[in-house]
């Protein structure tokens, strides 16, 4: 970290992607004014999912990071906040059980409001305006007084974010995500499809063995692991404006944390070397992430790495690949040369819903689940002849019954994407797709544990 840093250095920088305020002093007042709110999450919390996230890098577990493309204001309800955690929970369960590796469970949630944009303005009609950009930023509705960036947005999203971590919080602690509750995990729309299915089979082996340490005196009493678990939030640090007001020193470390969330990543579009955002994030402790698209070169990577990571910490930088099903087995292993070759610390982990992207014939955007799969197949091939550890996985997802991706177990088709299209940005997988991607994974970690198992003995 360079001694000239501060969470404010970054407005010497080059910042894109940022939204234009039309009033500064009102967005200086709400600024200050967030700046005095208490953190959402605590130094301590961070350092604990940078302790994680080392053993990750390590090979020693798996990083399952999902949720909402874009957090909304509207949708903003208990359920759907308990509906996206129960899915990850299930994932999670399939993981743990296939692969018999710890997962690290972290949400894009509590925070995940802004998204970059292609372009600054959209037209429809022969109507130019300012584009969406979240509702942390301005509205959806294609109006003039809707696409007005209003920093006031960004307090409700600090309420909105501290509403959301309180009851995830209760949900890990309170006792829904109990093991002995892994049937009723199951959302009611899931349970006839054949990944439902194959949940229900996994769960009555899983209620076995849990009877079976019960015998033995571990039950939820007397062990804290069978009815809490660890849950941890993640969101893109977007608006560095808000970022820095919520930055905060540690008291314990004299240290400067990011308490908006307990992971902040960089996106493939914000990623530049002498920019902003890499300015902010290289000085504070959390650990972070940067997505890594197919434009990437070797030689750039290391020089991201090195600015972000300069004292090689395991668990501290999490490089996200986004490069589309096509790309991945041409590109990714060069990187992954170069990082070994350079001895470099790092978690691995796949993105591979951004760059498979595209427009159905009925005009709605949407994602091919088994090009989605097909990226994650590649990713795990790449990794296992190239020597290095798989980490984890990056997605956006929902509990909700929608249907914004093509193809799965479901067969969704093109005409189908009408029926419940709710996303406010992106398309998401539906809880059937994220089971049918679980399972996947687990496949493929339980074929990189026997190998291992098989070079040991060997």
């Amino acid at each position: 970290m360079s001694e000239q840093w501060t969470p404010a250095s970054w407005r010497t920088k080059k910042a894109i992607q940022m939204p234009n305020y039309p009033d500064q002093a009102v967005l200086d007042e709400v600024e200050q004014r967030i700046g005095n709110f208490p953190p959402l999450v605590f130094a301590g919390e961070a350092r604990k999912l940078k302790s994680k996230l080392a053993d990750v890098a390590q090979g020693k577990a798996f990083l399952l990071q999902g949720g909402d493309c874009a957090e909304s204001f509207a949708e903003f309800h208990p359920d759907n906040i308990r509906d996206t955690f129960r899915v990850l929970l299930q994932m999670a369960i399939v993981l743990t059980y296939g692969a018999a590796l710890p997962v690290v469970k972290v949400g894009r949630m509590a925070g995940q409001f802004a998204k970059p944009r292609s372009a600054d303005t959209e037209t429809i009609d022969g109507v130019e305006l300012p584009s969406y950009r979240g509702d942390m930023v301005n509205g959806m509705e294609f109006t003039e007084k809707a696409r007005i960036p209003d920093p006031e947005r960004l307090v409700q999203a600090f309420n909105q974010s501290a509403a959301t971590l309180n009851l995830l919080r209760a949900f890990a602690s309170g006792g829904f995500a109990d093991l002995h509750k892994v049937q009723r995990w199951n959302l009611g729309f899931v349970k006839d499809s054949p990944f439902g299915e194959r949940y229900r089979d996994m769960a009555v082996r899983i209620q076995e063995s849990l009877d079976f340490m019960a015998a033995c005196g571990m039950n939820s009493q007397t062990t804290k692991h069978i009815r809490e678990t660890s849950f941890f939030t993640s969101h893109e640090a977007l608006l560095l404006n808000y970022e820095q007001s919520m930055t905060r020193v540690d008291s314990l470390t004299d240290e400067w944390y990011d308490t908006s969330a307990h992971m902040l990543w960089i996106g493939e579009r914000t990623r530049q070397l002498d920019g902003a955002h890499i300015e902010f994030l290289k000085g504070v402790g959390n650990p972070v992430g940067c997505k890594v698209g197919p434009s990437m070169e070797p030689d750039e990577l290391i020089r991201l790495i090195d600015a972000l990571n300069p004292d090689n910490e395991a668990g501290r930088l999490t490089l996200i690949t986004r490069m589309g099903a096509d790309k991945i087995g041409n590109i990714l292993p060069g990187l992954i040369r170069a990082v070994q070759r350079e001895g470099r610390h790092v978690v691995w982990s796949c993105d591979p819903m951004h760059s498979n992207t595209v427009k159905s014939s009925s005009g709605y955007k949407t994602r091919h689940v088994d090009a989605i799969l097909a990226e994650v197949k590649a990713f795990f091939q790449v990794h296992k002849s190239e020597g290095s550890h798989a980490g984890g996985v990056h997605f956006e997802m929902t509990g909700q019954d929608v249907t914004e991706c093509v193809g799965g177990g479901q067969e969704i088709k093109d005409a189908d994407l009408s029926l419940r299209y709710h996303t406010h940005c992106d398309p998401r997988l539906n809880a059937t797709q994220a089971l049918e991607l679980a399972f996947l994974l687990a496949e493929q970690l339980k074929e990189e544990r026997m190998a291992k198992e098989v070079g040991v003995v060997g």
